[in-house]
C-alpha cells in the first residue's frame, strides 16, 4: 500500500518536472498562435474593407445601367436581391457563397452591356466601371496577402508539436481565400471570394 502511494507521488514529480520544463515552450508556442491568428484576422478585415468597398458601388452601377437597358429585369432583380442577402448577418461560409453568387450575377449584368453601345458611352457608367475594376484589383492583392498569411499560419500549426498545443488552445485552420471555378482565370467586375480563417466573423 505504501508502495502504491510512493510510486504514485513519483508518478506525479515526474510530471510536475517535466511540465515546469515544457512550460515555457508550450506558453512561447501558444503566443505565436495567438499573434499569427491575429494576423489572418486583420489580413481577412482588408479583403472585407474591399468586399464593402464593391458594395457600396453596386447600386449605382445598376441603376446607371438600368436607365439605359429598362428590359433587362431578370439580372437587376437576381443583382439586387444578392446584394441584399451579402448585406444581412450570416455565417462566414453562407456569406462567401452568397458573394460567389453576387460575382456570377455581376458577370451577367456586365454582358448586358455590351448589348448598349450609348450606355458605355455615358460618363456616370465609365466611372462607375472603372471604380469596379479598380476594387477587383484591390481585392485580389488584399486575397494574395490573405493567403500568404493564411498559409503561414496554417503551416505553423500543423507542426508536431504546435499542432497539440493548436488543437487543446482552439486554434482553428485557416481557410484558403479559393476563386469560384467559373471565375478562375477570367477577369470579371466582381470578386473572388473565399473562406477566411475558420471561426473569424
Amino acid at each position: 500500500m505504501a508502495g502504491g502511494k510512493k510510486g504514485c507521488l513519483l508518478v506525479l514529480v515526474i510530471v510536475g518536472v517535466v511540465g515546469l520544463l515544457l512550460y515555457p515552450s508550450i506558453k512561447g508556442t501558444r503566443s505565436q498562435l495567438m499573434a499569427m491568428n491575429e494576423k489572418v484576422k486583420a489580413s481577412w478585415a482588408q479583403v472585407e474593407n474591399q468586399l464593402q468597398r464593391r458594395m457600396d458601388l453596386i447600386p449605382n452601377y445598376v441603376e446607371t445601367v438600368k436607365s439605359y437597358a429598362p428590359h433587362e429585369q431578370g439580372v437587376y432583380g437576381a443583382v439586387t436581391q444578392l446584394h441584399l442577402k451579402v448585406s444581412t448577418r450570416m455565417l462566414l461560409t453562407e456569406k462567401i457563397a452568397a458573394n460567389n453568387e453576387l460575382t456570377a450575377a455581376l458577370d451577367r449584368l456586365l454582358l448586358v452591356t455590351e448589348r448598349y453601345p450609348d450606355l458605355k458611352t455615358d460618363q456616370t457608367f465609365i466611372d462607375l466601371q472603372g471604380k469596379l475594376a479598380d476594387n477587383e484589383d484591390r481585392i485580389a492583392k488584399e486575397r494574395m496577402r490573405y493567403n500568404e498569411v493564411a498559409g503561414e499560419y496554417n503551416t505553423y500549426r500543423q507542426r508536431f508539436p504546435t499542432v497539440i498545443v493548436a488543437t487543446l488552445s482552439g486554434f482553428s485552420r485557416a481557410l484558403i481565400f479559393a476563386a469560384p471555378e467559373q471565375a478562375q482565370g477570367q477577369p470579371g467586375p466582381g470578386i473572388e471570394p473565399s473562406l477566411p480563417l475558420s471561426g473569424t466573423q
